[in-house]
């Protein structure tokens, strides 16, 4: 039996976000906005945490930069080398943990995360990695949901719909407060930035949205694989409504934090 109480749900996080892929119509715009906000440059060694299918990593490598893609799920590797490959790109990709990154000290100049770091279960450990590999003088950047927004909204609806988490996690949408971010950074970092960004996701009705979500996010999947009926039901009528305020000319609106930071 593994020594770490927390396997079992990386595991299970790695099988429910595979089906994740489709939603990188979406996020790919709003990788160009955190590659730009992280002045990404030429020649900088860069690392993508939780790097998806691999937007913001191809972006970053666009610029010239030489970047590493880390991921849980080895499907959406999969999907980023495929992506990276029409991009007539090379980069790096490694299957790994936010909480136990497989680079020394001090490997990167940059260090990117967009969506992705804050799924780590204990975010102490997660930020600790992050800094870890990151130069004295390089810069954090990652984008991350509000709670009070709309996404950190779903997720908490999510949650009251799914079996409780081991004890410990960090939820998801505490990234997205910041004031929450600084005290986890600290005093490791100088320069600490915000911004906002929006992410738009085009859909023909609440009802696509609801589908799309069951069949792609991690979290509303599994609830579709495992709950019974009444309470899928219930749960669809709760995330309909929520959805209805962010919905307008087929378009559902979803509102992001975007923080930078430069490693004492």
């Amino acid at each position: 039996m593994s020594e770490d109480p927390f396997a079992q749900f990386k595991q299970r996080q790695r099988e429910i976000w595979s089906f994740f892929a489709p939603i990188e119509t979406f996020t790919t715009p709003p990788a160009a906005a955190l590659v730009r906000f992280a002045n990404v440059q030429r020649g900088q060694r860069v690392l993508d945490v939780g790097t998806g299918t691999g937007v913001v990593a191809i972006t970053a490598a666009r610029q010239g930069a030489q970047v590493t893609g880390l991921d849980l799920t080895p499907a959406l590797l999969s999907r980023a080398r495929e992506n990276a490959s029409i991009a007539e790109l090379e980069l790096t990709w490694r299957e790994g943990d936010a909480e136990a990154l497989p680079f020394p000290d001090a490997s990167f100049d940059v260090v990117l995360s967009q969506f992705g770091h804050m799924f780590a279960p204990r975010a102490e450990l997660a930020t600790s990695e992050l800094l870890r590999v990151l130069k004295p003088g390089g810069t954090l950047a990652f984008s991350t949901w509000p709670p009070e927004h709309f996404i950190g909204r779903f997720f908490a609806l999510t949650a009251r719909y799914a079996p409780p988490p081991p004890p410990g996690i960090s939820p998801p949408p505490a990234w997205g407060d910041v004031n929450t971010v600084r005290q986890r950074l600290g005093a490791a970092v100088k320069d600490l930035t915000f911004d906002r960004g929006t992410m738009f996701i085009n859909v023909l009705s609440l009802q696509h949205y609801v589908k799309m979500v069951e069949a792609t996010v991690g979290p509303a999947r599994a609830l579709a694989e495992s709950g019974d009926a009444e309470t899928l039901k219930r749960y669809r009528a709760e995330l309909t409504s929520l959805a209805a305020s962010y919905f307008e000319n087929n378009a559902l609106r979803q509102d992001y934090l975007i923080t930078r930071a430069i490693k004492n």
